[in-house]
């Protein structure tokens, strides 16, 4: 089994396209951790495609602001301004469909999926201290989570009690980064954004899990940024949110 880890669309179809295109005929499942929709363009086009590849989806935070299963004081004005927009365009059928999400954690095929911390969905885990819980906690020897945008992950082995931060990144010049999942320890890992990545790399970033042969391959595809920021300016999405995209920050 061959799982497709897919996070942080955004809704931006054109990321997601260039992601199933250089996945193709590598993966036999596909799950998403969440924030289908949010800051991009295309929020009905990425959740129709979702729908269309039966992947199994838990629900984010901007899922949860957009269908109002959150208040949006905490967020700030731009990305407040982006669910609003994005609430206006979604189609009844999709705006249900967002709203029946489940929420995190996830047991499926061997893994978890999380879209923050095990803990609380909506929490991020950027450090060790962060991640200890859910490393310790979690069902499954290897969890997957998103939210922060930032491609890794951390593991732990149970009988050092060593907890180590996974920079697993590919270069420029790569597609993929593959991590071999070793024997005795447990993994947190988060596969990066599709639509707005955060690590400096404005590449989509997805994974592949082939648990039976102990491999995550950590993937970033370049996709047509500008067609995509000619279609939030012409939806009059915040500026912010256009300019990120270039910079992958």
């Amino acid at each position: 089994m061959r799982i497709l880890v897919l996070s942080d669309l955004h809704s931006n179809a054109t990321a997601l396209d260039a992601v199933l295109d250089a996945a193709k005929d590598r993966w036999d499942r596909s799950v998403c951790l969440g924030d289908v929709v949010g800051y991009g363009p295309d929020p009905n086009e990425v959740t129709a495609r979702l729908q269309t590849l039966g992947t199994q989806t838990i629900r984010g935070n901007h899922d949860k602001a957009v269908t109002g299963l959150m208040p949006t004081e905490d967020f700030n004005p731009v990305a407040k301004a982006a669910v609003e927009w994005t609430r206006a365009q979604l189609t009844p059928a999709h705006f249900s469909w967002l709203s029946a999400l489940p929420h995190g954690p996830l047991a499926t095929d061997g893994v978890v999926l999380v879209h923050g911390a095990l803990q609380d969905e909506d929490e991020y885990v950027f450090t060790p201290a962060q991640a200890l819980d859910g490393l310790l906690d979690s069902t499954a020897e290897v969890t997957f989570f998103g939210h922060t945008h930032h491609q890794g992950g951390f593991s732990y082995e149970n009988m050092n009690s060593h907890l180590e931060v996974l920079n697993i990144h590919p270069r420029a010049s790569e597609s993929f980064a593959p991590l071999r999942i070793e024997p005795k320890r447990r993994y947190l890992l988060n596969p990066g954004s599709i639509g707005q990545p955060r690590d400096g790399d404005p590449r989509a970033g997805f994974a592949i899990a082939d648990l039976d042969n102990q491999i995550v391959e950590f993937w970033r595809v370049p996709y047509d940024i500008s067609e995509v920021q000619t279609r939030m300016r012409t939806a009059r999405l915040p500026e912010p949110l256009v300019q990120r995209l270039v910079v992958g920050r």
